[in-house]
């Protein structure tokens, strides 16, 4: 790196804060991990002037299809040793990453997001300990460790509740819904396998009780924070899910503009209290009497914010780069209403025709479907493959659309 493309500057002072330093179009951003968040950082950053460069151990992965790639695992520290030499700037585009590489990586490079924003969200327990510490509401909770320690939490805390893993699971895995006593035992032996027997405790994963929040609704909101300590959100999006997997994305989301200014509020609080760097996903719940707990935090780029691809200023992908290089954050403003549907592998193909044919109920409703594909070379049931953003004057026309074309009802 040439020293007249980078500065110093304030970049929190936190643990693990690192000097901010400016990276100006036509430095190298490396990434940690190639998926299809990798991918749209790539495609918006390349417009603005940056290069890329890739780390994941899947050959043909969607950012490798566009960017240069580094094919290994994602704990092979040579490997790491290599991105680091081939880019100025380091980020990741999914929280599991090894933390001993990205521990290397911010010795050995420059990482901005740290290694503690990344220690911090990949454990449940430190990350709702963070939001609190962050002056945050989170569902109460208590840790538990054995078969008899999740009878008594669930005692206290009362059903229903939320057993989860402490560390992994996503889209709903790693976790199970406990109504009534005698389901305590059977999610118990779901979400700890190979710990059925309590009275061998050495191998049971950290778990942690939460209590079920009697939600309205959920939504989320992406706040970015740049390396100087510059801080945008975009507008919330309300999320609808469909076996525990993102299905909508409602923008702007049905509450009242009081909650929706509330919790862009508490998302600026948590990236600000947390001395993050780059883009946080934080996902909320929703009462009916209008309180706001925060479920979980993502630090990258987030399914929920994918309607800024078309729907704002300034793309989360756009803004993630900005905060990352120390670049001004762009304006955060949504352009028009909009409604993000997650295309799976069984809608794929239909989706791609939907999308791309001559659509007369589209023309009816003033719906403007745009058609996002992320390149896997492998199309499953249940796997994200792309997405639709529904650009249109009110997001009940965008719902009427998903509904009248009637791929999502398998």
């Amino acid at each position: 790196m040439r020293p007249e493309e980078w500065k110093a500057g304030g970049a929190g002072e936190g643990p693990g804060a690192v000097t901010a330093r400016t990276l100006l179009p036509g430095a190298t951003i490396g990434v940690l991990g190639g998926g299809q968040l990798g991918r749209m950082m790539a495609l918006s950053g390349s417009a603005m002037g940056y290069r890329f460069v890739a780390l994941d151990p899947a050959p043909d992965a969607p950012c490798g299809q566009i960017t240069p790639q580094i094919i290994s695992a994602y704990n092979d520290r040579d490997a790491a040793r290599e991105l680091a030499q081939r880019a100025d700037v380091i980020t990741y585009e999914f929280e599991n990453v090894d933390a001993g590489v990205a521990a290397l990586l911010t010795e050995e490079s420059y990482v901005p997001q740290g290694s503690t924003l990344l220690y911090t969200t990949q454990h449940r327990l430190r990350e709702k300990a963070a939001i609190e510490a962050a002056g945050v509401p989170v569902a109460p909770y208590r840790k538990v460790g054995s078969l008899a320690e999740l009878e008594a939490a669930a005692a206290e805390l009362g059903l229903p509740c939320v057993l989860k893993t402490a560390t992994g699971g996503y889209d709903g895995k790693g976790q199970a819904v406990i109504r009534q006593p005698e389901m305590l035992a059977a999610a118990f032996r779901q979400v700890a396998p190979g710990a059925a027997d309590a009275a061998a405790p050495m191998n049971v994963p950290e778990l942690v009780l939460e209590k079920f929040i009697a939600f309205k609704c959920e939504i989320s909101v992406i706040a970015a924070r740049s390396a100087s300590g510059e801080v945008k959100s975009f507008p919330p999006a309300e999320n609808i899910h469909v076996d525990n997997i993102l299905h909508l994305s409602i923008v702007p989301a049905r509450v009242p503009e009081e909650i929706q200014r509330r919790a862009c509020e508490l998302a600026e609080k948590i990236v600000s209290g947390m001395d993050a760097v780059g883009l946080l996903a934080v996902e909320m719940f929703v009462t009916e009497d209008g309180e706001l707990f925060v479920n979980e935090l993502a630090p990258r780029p987030h399914n929920s914010g994918h309607y800024t691809m078309d729907a704002c200023v300034t793309s989360q992908f756009e803004q993630h780069v900005r905060a990352i290089c120390n670049l001004p954050l762009g304006d955060t403003t949504l352009l028009t209403p909009v409604v993000m549907v997650n295309v799976l592998g069984q809608h794929l193909d239909g989706a791609i025709q939907a999308a791309c044919s001559a659509d007369e109920e589209a023309n009816k409703l003033g719906v403007s479907p745009k058609l996002h594909i992320y390149g896997k070379t492998e199309s499953k049931t249940g796997r994200k493959m792309g997405h639709i953003n529904l650009l249109c004057k009110d997001t009940g026309d965008g719902l009427a659309w998903v509904e009248q074309t009637n791929l999502w009802r398998n």
